[in-house]
């Protein structure tokens, strides 16, 4: 299992918008709930016999922007998207573009092959496949008796 999935309470549901004004986060977190930011990327996380696949949807961002790595049992993804400069001769009227950057990190089960991760950036997902190793097969051998 890559990720854990929590539900969010009901209760707190009809509460985040008056009490994350006020105390300046989701009333749900409160209660326990690890709700991602609203800029953070999204994710889905699909198995197969053969795989993992872990899909972020990280519409604006280019592949050259991503960035994805192991170190131990941890896959990390990156996000880093820049504005580009205005023109001096240009005035804006309304700038709601701005910079935005993430990073998610889901936890890799020992039966993974990390070094044959692959991903690939299409549509404004990204998709990251995530092989399964082969089960350890017991090793038998006969001995011979003296």
């Amino acid at each position: 299992m890559i990720t854990k999935y929590r539900p969010q309470s009901t209760f707190a549901h009809p509460f985040n918008d008056l009490m994350s004004g006020f105390f300046g986060r989701d009333i749900s977190q409160v209660f326990g709930n690890d709700d991602l930011p609203s800029s953070m990327p999204r994710v889905n996380i699909t198995e197969t016999p053969e795989k993992f696949v872990v899909s972020l949807r990280v519409p604006g961002f280019s592949k050259d922007e991503l960035k994805i790595s192991t170190e131990k049992d941890t896959l990390t993804i990156k996000g880093d998207k820049t504005t580009t400069q205005k023109d001096e001769n240009e005035r804006s009227l309304r700038r709601e573009f701005h910079t935005a950057s993430f990073a998610r990190s889901f936890q890799l089960p020992e039966t993974v092959k990390a070094d044959a991760i692959t991903a690939e950036h299409v549509d404004g997902v990204l998709n990251v496949s995530i092989p399964k190793a082969e089960p350890a097969k017991p090793v038998t051998r006969e001995i011979s008796i003296a």
